[in-house]
């Protein structure tokens, strides 16, 4: 499926529905697919991703719904992500506030742990989501600064 054609068939499928879900989903497509659009990729590349969106099999009477379709959107963007280095935006912080809340909780069980248990764990989860979220910022300046975001 060309990258024109899946543009248009995501357009066409958010005008139709009416769930705040599925077009979300649907809008996460139209703005890679759309970046991806104006970028300025080799034929080698694009027709990359062109067997890419036919493997994810976008146009199959079984993907209906926004389960297929996040699914979908999930493994096209780990596809990116792996072929070019191309992330979305605010990908990096997501991440660090993920892996920075979930070391907090372990350091604040070492750190913390002559406190009230339940003060130290809120103290190790918001230090770890400050600085994974500032991180991830960090790297999401660097990748948007080299061109890898989409």
């Amino acid at each position: 499926m060309a990258i024109n054609d899946a543009l248009n068939y995501f357009k066409n499928l958010e005008s139709k529905t009416t769930k705040k879900s599925e077009i979300k989903v649907y809008k996460n497509f139209i703005q890679i697919l759309t970046s991806l659009q104006n970028r300025d990729l080799s034929d080698a590349e694009v027709q990359s991703i062109e067997r890419e969106l036919d493997a994810l099999d976008l146009n199959s009477s079984s993907s209906e719904g926004k389960k297929y379709f996040s699914k979908a959107f999930k493994q096209f963007q780990k596809y990116l992500k792996d072929t070019f280095s191309l992330t979305t935006e605010g990908y990096y912080t997501n991440l660090g506030v993920a892996f920075g809340s979930s070391f907090g909780i372990f350091f604040s069980v070492i750190f913390f742990s002559s406190s009230e248990r339940s003060m130290g764990i809120s103290m190790g989860i918001g230090l770890g989501m400050i600085a994974g979220l500032i991180i991830g910022r960090n790297l999401d300046a660097k990748a948007k600064a080299a061109g890898r975001m989409i």
